[in-house]
């Protein structure tokens, strides 16, 4: 089925600022639409993001550039190509854009056309998303399963109110629980941490991923205020849940220094390696991104190879980059990657670079981003791919519940397409 229109426009994401959404038309009618989210926290590895700067409207981020990107030069090029061919319709963008970085298009731009017509393929094919991306990926309905979710609850750096260093604070609910469970496990001890924030005065206001964002005196106070949520809900922690962080180290790196409100000084790569190494004694951590500079290699490779049980996740240090993934590789300085489609732009390319960090052993996180939309194609991405883990925020605010509760009715289609395939096999036996 051939591309018959496509149509962009400006619309706002969950933090009131604008982002880009696509609809493409195919020739029987049938009409897809996909928006794209936007980082706070924004690696310098990433593609270009497209804005007007034009301050006379929305404060310069307005994204009317990307939306004449979309009807103006890409629609032309793309009419009449086939919509199931994901690859010569990514490829044909890439080309269109000719920069490394996506900075004449821009990523949004791309992106939105690209997962819009993802989407339009599904459709075409009458199978669900999830299933139409295993085929792009190489990954049976048989092999699919529902990642893991890791839910940001309480919200620092760049997410929060300005007081906590770490950009993220997770609870990690254990891989022996189906998903239905981990939700509920999830969505209980969020509700336990703000009663716990509650009883000890500290502001329970909601950051832009929808964790709390409390006026705590040190990252590890976050870290007691989790474990003593757990409890209170009536889990254990490191049998039930786990913890975990997203650092974002290069956000309070300047001039060689990470600055935290832990240290009473600034300190180099080794003090907070030591640092790291006392907080892993009191709250065992089974995840740990970007804990350094994104430059930082040498700190990488030391972290990844001291401590090979824990996840080391790389999300500025890759950027959902093959160079930077490959680089990565080659020196062992991570042992998961973080997967934001936004980061490179296309749904094909994307999917590349996790076939390559799965070729090297590594786990797949994918991940939404701050500012995001109620489109839920991360989530059917996510489980096409077969990704051991979710990032998508706190189990609230609906741009982020929108992906939580389409994992569950993706969760739902597995069990039904498992018991068909166990009654056929049972009735041809």
């Amino acid at each position: 089925m051939k591309i018959k229109d496509v149509c962009a426009r400006e619309i706002l994401d969950s933090r009131g600022n604008p982002t880009i959404e696509t609809t493409i038309v195919l020739e029987n009618g049938m009409t897809a639409t996909s928006s794209v989210p936007s980082g706070a926290s924004v690696g310098k590895y990433e593609a270009l993001e497209l804005r007007d700067n034009d301050p006379g409207r929305y404060n310069g981020m307005g994204v009317l550039k990307a939306v004449a990107n979309v009807n103006e030069v890409i629609k032309p090029k793309i009419l009449g190509m086939e919509v199931k061919n994901q690859l010569e319709v990514d490829k044909t963008l890439i080309s269109l854009d000719g920069t490394e970085n996506k900075s004449k298009l821009g990523a949004n731009a791309i992106l939105s056309v690209s997962q819009a017509v993802c989407k339009a393929a599904a459709l075409e094919e009458n199978v669900p998303l999830f299933i139409h991306i295993g085929h792009l990926y190489s990954l049976k309905p048989e092999e699919m399963k529902i990642p893991i979710p890791i839910f940001n609850v309480i919200n620092g750096g760049k997410h929060g109110a300005g007081n906590l260093d770490f950009q993220e604070f997770h609870i990690i609910p254990s891989g022996l629980k189906n998903y239905s469970e981990s939700l509920r496990m999830g969505e209980e001890i969020y509700q336990g941490v703000k009663k716990v924030l509650i009883r000890h005065g500290a502001i329970h206001s909601v950051g832009d991923e929808g964790g709390f964002a409390p006026n705590l005196f040190t990252n590890l106070d976050a870290l007691e205020v989790l474990v003593t949520a757990i409890s209170e809900a009536g889990y254990i922690f490191k049998q039930d849940i786990f913890l975990g962080l997203d650092v974002a180290a290069s956000h309070f790196y300047q001039g060689g220094r990470y600055k935290i409100r832990d240290k009473t000084m600034p300190c180099d790569a080794e003090e907070l390696t030591d640092f790291y190494r006392e907080l892993l004694v009191q709250y065992p951590l089974l995840s740990l991104e970007d804990p350094f500079y994104e430059d930082d290699w040498e700190s990488w490779q030391k972290i990844t190879q001291e401590f090979p049980s824990m996840m080391i996740v790389g999300d500025d240090l890759l950027a959902t980059n093959r160079k930077r993934v490959e680089m990565a590789i080659a020196r062992k300085a991570c042992g998961a990657i973080l997967i934001k489609p936004n980061q490179i732009g296309t749904v094909a390319e994307t999917i590349e670079v996790i076939k390559i960090a799965r070729q090297a052993g590594w786990k797949i996180v994918v991940s939404h981003r701050s500012g995001e939309t109620n489109d839920d194609f991360i989530a059917d991405f996510a489980v096409g791919v077969g990704a051991e883990y979710v990032k998508f925020g706190a189990p609230a605010r609906g741009e982020r519940v929108a992906k939580y509760n389409r994992l569950l009715k993706i969760q739902e289609e597995l069990e039904k397409n498992s018991n068909n395939d166990k009654a056929s096999s049972s009735y041809h036996s």
